[in-house]
């Protein structure tokens, strides 16, 4: 158990444009200043989440939530100079992710000092009952922002859980479960390191980041060799994946020099094919028809991805909820 540690509020307008999509090499908010604790700060970029955008996120959150206005009930029941502790609490158990990612919500709600006391670090498994992150401020602050912080951090920790259980069925293997583009919009960053904190890697963080030619780009351009140039001649330094439906078109990607292989609805004994066809000479990808139960069979076949866009657009909440203490 860590020890607690002291922050100071600092009063920041919304920011108006969001700093872009995030990931372990990102240079987004490059020149911008967070106005979040530097110790925060620091800890959100250790895990490779931009500080200034966490810090839109949450501010948008309690915007959203204020309406312009304040916490009537809170107000109306809660003394203005009343302190107490709060405890993050899961309710079910799971792999947790966001637990920084909520100070950051609370932090700019709290109007005074503040402070944490962490229990468990994201990509820990915990369970039910097990108290994860404890704060001490301002009764009202507390109340106010606790929506706002359980929202992300349960939405958080349900991806992370569900990414969890696609790893263990992949343990062993040398295959990885990874997301997609079918994130939330404004939330993909939070989004995606959950998949990280489940024990899965990303894709794309954007359409810019790589090319992914799909059967709309085939359809438009002609064919996969066609659209694969077309690609390679104006982006010649990004690496180029190639969604295929046949083996035909495997045996087309390969010939034109796709980086990576996208088998598209493939049963596992079409995957195999598709396997020894390749030989190494290409990464290969599985997406569609994919589902828990058969992943092992999937990964066994020697593809190195599972492409699961329901880790970020299908997966439950992790339970977790916000407990004042009683007072002693």
């Amino acid at each position: 158990m860590s020890t607690p540690e002291s922050h100071e509020h600092a009063e920041l307008p919304l920011l108006d444009e969001s700093t872009g999509g995030c990931g372990d090499d990102c240079a987004c908010g490059e020149g911008e200043e967070s106005g979040l604790d530097p110790a925060l700060a620091q800890l959100l970029a250790d895990a490779g989440l931009d500080p200034v955008e966490v810090e839109d996120i949450a501010h948008m959150a309690i915007s959203e939530d204020l309406d312009g206005g304040v916490d009537v009930t809170t107000v109306a029941t809660v003394p203005e100079d009343a302190v107490a502790t709060a405890d993050f609490t899961a309710r079910e158990a799971g792999t947790v992710a966001g637990l920084r990612v909520a100070e950051a919500v609370l932090s700019v709600v709290f109007t005074d000092t503040f402070e944490v006391e962490r229990h468990v670090e994201d990509g820990a498994r915990v369970e039910a009952g097990q108290v994860l992150l404890s704060v001490r401020a301002r009764t009202r602050d507390l109340l106010t922002g606790e929506r706002s912080a359980l929202n992300l951090l349960c939405l958080m920790s349900g991806i992370a859980t569900a990414t969890r259980k696609w790893a263990d069925e992949l343990e062993g293997t040398k295959a990885k479960v990874r997301d997609t583009r079918k994130t939330t919009p404004g939330l993909r960053c939070l989004e995606k390191y959950a998949v990280r904190c489940g024990g899965g890697v990303n894709h794309r963080m954007s359409l810019s980041d790589a090319a992914l030619v799909k059967d709309n780009h085939v359809i438009a351009a002609g064919g996969v060799r066609e659209a694969f140039q077309a690609v390679r001649e104006q982006f010649p330094d990004l690496a180029i994946e190639v969604e295929v439906d046949t083996l035909q078109q495997v045996r087309e990607a390969l010939e034109a020099g796709a980086d990576l292989i996208l088998l598209d609805n493939f049963t596992p004994i079409e995957t195999e094919e598709a396997v020894a066809l390749v030989r190494g000479r290409a990464v290969l990808e599985s997406s569609g028809r994919l589902t828990v139960a058969n992943a092992r069979a999937y990964a066994e076949t020697g593809v190195d991805y599972l492409a699961v866009g329901g880790l970020t657009h299908s997966s439950p909440i992790l339970d977790i909820g916000l407990d004042l203490r009683e007072a002693v």
